[in-house]
C-alpha cells in the first residue's frame, strides 16, 4: 500500500517546489526516490535531518528510499549557496565519512533486506569512476546547453565572486547521478532544498533528453531562524548527530532553546506528531507561552529520535540540575563524563587539592580562583546567601570543605547568583 505524501508535507511545510505529475506517480505505485549527502564530514548535522525526515515521510508511504553519497561529487564541491570554492577531499577521508553517515542514517531509515521498500545507500563515486573526461563530455555534456547551465541562479550568484570550471561543472554531475539511477535502479523522483532546484531538474532533463524519459522532483524550502540566524549553528558550530561531537545534553539544549516562533514552525518539521497534535499543543503554548509547552515537546521526539530515550532521561535530569531545584545528590549520581557533557561551556577554575581540610578559607579560595574580583565581593556573596556549592546554598564565611565534597573526587560545582556556574578542579599537588 503506497500513498502520495506531499499534502502531508505541505501542511508541514515541508514543500516548495514540485514538478507536475509527482503526486499522480506516487499516488500510483511504489516510487523510488533519492536525495544527496555530501560526505564533508563522518558525521551529519541537524541540518541534514532535513532530508532525512523527507526520507522518513517516504518510507513511511510505502516508497523505496535513497541515499545518494556524493563520494564524487564531494570530490568537486557544489557552489551552491557558497561564495568560495571549497577544500576538496581525498579518496580515504571520503570513504571514512561515508562509513560514518550510514551509521547514522541507519537509525532512522530501514534497510532490512526482506523489506520491498528497503532502504540503500549509493555512492557515486562507484559509477563515476570509470567514466573518462572525453566520454562524459560527449556522452552527457552535448545534451545540456551553456545557456541552460547560466541561467541557473545557483551559477549566477557564483559569477559574482568567480566560479572554477570545476564547480561549473557539478549541475552536470548531479544530473548525471539521477541519468544513471533512472536506468540502472529506476529512480524516478529526486528531491532536496530549495537551493537544489536548479541541479535537480537538469538530471530531469537530461533524463528527457538522453533516455526519453520522465523524472519527477520537489523541493522543501531552506530553513532560516526567526532572528535571521542560520538554523543549526551555534557560536560553537554545527549541532552534530554524532553524540561525541555535540552530546545529547547540548543537542536537547539547542531545540529548548528555540525561539517560540521557530519552535511552532520546527515542531511541524521535525516530528511526527499528529497534525491535530501540534495544533493543540500551539494553543496550550500561546496560553502559557512561559511553560515552555512546544520547546519542551521538540526537543523530546527529536532527541529520542536522534539518540535514545535514555538520552532524553539524562539531558532533562541535567537541565533540571544547571536550571531547575535539583539538588547535591542529584549532581552525586552522575559520573565525570556525564558531569563533563552538563558543564559544557561552563568556566573553568583550578585550585590545589591539598588546601582543602580543616585550614579551608572560603573566601580566600572565591577570590584566588577568580570566580569573584575580590574578597570583599566574595563575603558580599555569601552574606546575601548568592552563592551555592554543589547545588547547596552557602551562607557561612567559615564553612570548611573537605575532599568529601568533591564530585568525582575532582570537581566542586561553584554558583555565582542565579545562573553563573564555575566547575572547579581539584588538581593534585606535584610531587
Amino acid at each position: 500500500m503506497v500513498t502520495n505524501f506531499i499534502p502531508e508535507l505541505q501542511q508541514r511545510g515541508l514543500l516548495q517546489d514540485i514538478i507536475p505529475g509527482t503526486e499522480e506517480q506516487l499516488a500510483k505505485e511504489m516510487t523510488t526516490a533519492y536525495v544527496g549527502f555530501d560526505p564533508t564530514a563522518d558525521s551529519l548535522h541537524i541540518g541534514s535531518m532535513l532530508p532525512i525526515i523527507l526520507l522518513m515521510h517516504l518510507q513511511r508511504a510505502g516508497h523505496k528510499p535513497i541515499a545518494l553519497i556524493g563520494g564524487a561529487t564531494g570530490m568537486i564541491g557544489d557552489p551552491t549557496g557558497k561564495s568560495a570554492e571549497r577544500n576538496l577531499l581525498d579518496l580515504d577521508t571520503i570513504e571514512h565519512n561515508i562509513a560514518g553517515i550510514r551509521k547514522q542514517l541507519e537509525r532512522f531509515l530501514d534497510f532490512s533486506d526482506n523489506l520491498a521498500n528497503k532502504a540503500e545507500l549509493v555512492n557515486n563515486y562507484d559509477w563515476m569512476k570509470a567514466v573518462s573526461f572525453l566520454d562524459f563530455i560527449r556522452d552527457v555534456g552535448k545534451h545540456i546547453t551553456i545557456n541552460y547551465m547560466l541561467a541557473k541562479d545557483s551559477v549566477q550568484k557564483r559569477m559574482e565572486y568567480g566560479l572554477s570550471f570545476t564547480e561549473f561543472t557539478y549541475q552536470l554531475l548531479q544530473g548525471y547521478d539521477f541519468y544513471h539511477l533512472y536506468t540502472t535502479r529506476n529512480v524516478q523522483l529526486q528531491f532536496g532544498g530549495a537551493d537544489q532546484w536548479g541541479n535537480i531538474v537538469t538530471g530531469c532533463e537530461l533524463i528527457r533528453r538522453k533516455a526519453n524519459g520522465t523524472a519527477f522532483a520537489f523541493t522543501c524550502p531552506l530553513l532560516k531562524k526567526a532572528d535571521g540566524g542560520k538554523f543549526g549553528k551555534t557560536e560553537s558550530g554545527n549541532i552534530w548527530l554524532d553524540r561525541d561531537k555535540t552530546s545529547p545534553y547540548q543537542f536537547y539544549q539547542y531545540w529548548l532553546n528555540l525561539s517560540d516562533e521557530d519552535a511552532e514552525k520546527l515542531i511541524y518539521i521535525f516530528t511526527f506528531l499528529p497534525l491535530d497534535t501540534i495544533a493543540e499543543l500551539i494553543t496550550a503554548h500561546q496560553a502559557a507561552p512561559h511553560l515552555r509547552l512546544l520547546q519542551k515537546k521538540l526537543a523530546e521526539e527529536i532527541t529520542v529520535m536522534v539518540h535514545s530515550r535514555e538520552d532524553l532521561e539524562f539531558a532533562q535530569k541535567a537541565t533540571e540540575i544547571l536550571f531547575g531545584k535539583a539538588t547535591t545528590e542529584n549532581l552525586v549520581s552522575l559520573n565525570e563524563q556525564q558531569l563533563l557533557d552538563i558543564m559544557e561551556g561552563v568556566p573553568r577554575v583550578t585550585f590545589d587539592k591539598e588546601t582543602l581540610g580543616q585550614t579551608f578559607d572560603l573566601v580566600q579560595f572565591l577570590s584566588d580562583t577568580g570566580i569573584f574580583s575580590s574578597k570583599g565581593e566574595a563575603r558580599k556573596m555569601l552574606q546575601s546567601g548568592g552563592l551555592s556549592i554543589n547545588k547547596q546554598k552557602v551562607t557561612d564565611a567559615a564553612m570548611q570543605l573537605d575532599a568529601g565534597h568533591l564530585l568525582n573526587d575532582k570537581y566542586l560545582l561553584i554558583q555565582k547568583g542565579k545562573k553563573q556556574y564555575y566547575l572547579a578542579f581539584a588538581r593534585d599537588s606535584e610531587m
